[in-house]
């Protein structure tokens, strides 16, 4: 698959890098800040931060997805306020990424950080067709928990 990755900021390959596949096994590919000046977001707070580019996927089989970078997460509780970012096939827009600082302290973000990851996945648009009645299974309606803690 070949993605079309469009610099909206001449930055962008040059003092910020365009994203890519940090090794041979990675599922996604970071996501920089594409800002001016140092971006804090207050503890508690979000924010949103470009990323200088904009993508074409080829088809509406495909979606891209935006997840936290695990370390920022884990140690500085910053990740995406939507938990996952959505971008549909057929968006052209910048790609910004909102991140709420779930931290007891500040975060700044510096020009050029990785604050994100997109990941490309297959999408299956499903035929919906409402029913009376659904097939029972031996689960059942048990939800939150009922399979054990």
């Amino acid at each position: 698959m070949e993605l079309n990755v469009k610099a909206l900021s001449p930055k962008i390959g040059h003092e910020i890098p365009a994203p890519f596949y940090a090794t041979p096994g990675a599922a996604a590919m970071d996501l920089h800040a594409c800002i001016d000046q140092d971006l804090v977001i207050p503890a508690g707070k979000r924010q949103v931060v470009p990323t200088g580019i904009a993508i074409a996927l080829p088809s509406a089989d495909y979606v891209a997805l935006i997840f936290a970078r695990s370390g920022l997460g884990i140690k500085h509780g910053v990740a995406p306020a939507n938990c996952v970012g959505v971008i549909d096939s057929d968006y052209r827009g910048e790609i910004l990424v909102g991140l709420q600082n779930s931290g007891d302290a500040d975060y700044t973000i510096h020009p050029g950080d990785r604050i994100a990851q997109l990941m490309l996945t297959p999408v299956l648009q499903a035929k919906v067709t409402m029913v009376d009645e659904l097939d029972q299974t031996d689960r059942g309606a048990g939800g939150l928990g009922s399979t054990g803690a």
